[in-house]
């Protein structure tokens, strides 16, 4: 079957559901991963065939269940870096880099500085601040179990060393013993922040395929994740270390007021590309 044929069939199936330019992009994604063929070589040689068109089609299909195009070639990239992603974790977003970007502008990457990425998910932002500060030594934690044999398996393809913790968040006396003896320079953090009100608000390509456990809190008590961090870090953060964390857009004054409660200061709220709240820093006193 001619690819050119495939990428007429996606634009007849998906040029309704997704921009034309989302579906060509769906289509050469998905024929260099199948095929090996770029985007060029089909521009060049038009009559292009491949013998089996079963796995790009099925790809089709999901598209048109609006699966992410991550889930379905089981990675991405994030800062420059090669991901795995599966169901277990959230597919690592452009805002979420900015947050990185941010911190590796407040460290020296000559400095050997104790870091802890609390929620860890696909390990994109533990393994992103090991790539770019190798004196670091790196933790990260996460409560799902395969959430982190994904990032471990990250961790390896990445060629950093990250040593992760399964645990709770939420459950501090626990948290608090793991790490008793060491106390961290930053802090990190993108725990879930979603309120459950705001689900009418999210894409049906995120709301019925990534998991709601990363994803969703409680419209009563948004913030319980991060008062929980704030109260850690409060203990085990370093003299001036720095904590961060991505937020929710609608709660940046309250974020303030959290961080401002557990004696936080140099307070600052920053905002991502599209003008939006996305994240704060505080310096601990």
């Amino acid at each position: 079957m001619k690819l050119k044929a495939i990428q007429y069939k996606f634009h007849q199936e998906l040029d309704t559901i997704y921009l034309t330019e989302e579906v060509d992009n769906f289509f050469y994604m998905l024929a260099d991963s199948f095929y090996k063929v770029k985007r060029i070589e089909l521009a060049l040689n038009s009559t292009l065939e491949v013998e089996n068109a079963d796995g790009i089609l099925n790809a089709l299909e999901l598209l048109k269940q609006q699966k992410p195009i991550q889930y379905i070639l089981g990675e991405t990239e994030f800062y420059g870096l090669p991901f795995k992603v599966s169901k277990n974790v959230l597919i690592p977003r452009p805002e979420t880099e900015e947050l990185v970007e941010w911190i590796l502008k407040h460290v020296d990457k000559n400095s050997s500085n104790n870091i802890l990425d609390m929620g860890t998910g696909s390990g994109c932002i533990a393994i992103t601040l090991a790539k770019h500060l190798p004196n670091a030594k790196v933790y990260a934690l996460d409560v799902s179990k395969e959430a982190l044999e994904v990032a471990k398996e990250n961790a390896r393809l990445n060629t950093v060393n990250v040593e992760f913790i399964e645990a709770d968040i939420l459950n501090s006396e626990a948290i608090n013993l793991e790490f008793q003896d060491l106390k961290f320079d930053i802090i990190v953090s993108n725990p879930p922040y979603v309120r459950e009100k705001e689900k009418n608000l999210m894409k049906p390509n995120v709301l019925d395929n990534e998991p709601h456990l990363a994803l969703f809190v409680k419209d009563d008590n948004p913030l319980r994740f991060y008062e929980a961090i704030s109260e850690f870090a409060v203990i085990n953060l370093s003299n001036k270390g720095l904590l961060f964390f991505e937020i929710n857009e609608y709660l940046g004054n309250d974020m303030i007021t959290v961080l401002r409660n557990h004696n936080f200061f140099n307070i600052e709220l920053k905002q991502d590309i599209y003008k939006k709240d996305r994240m704060i820093k505080g310096n601990k006193s």
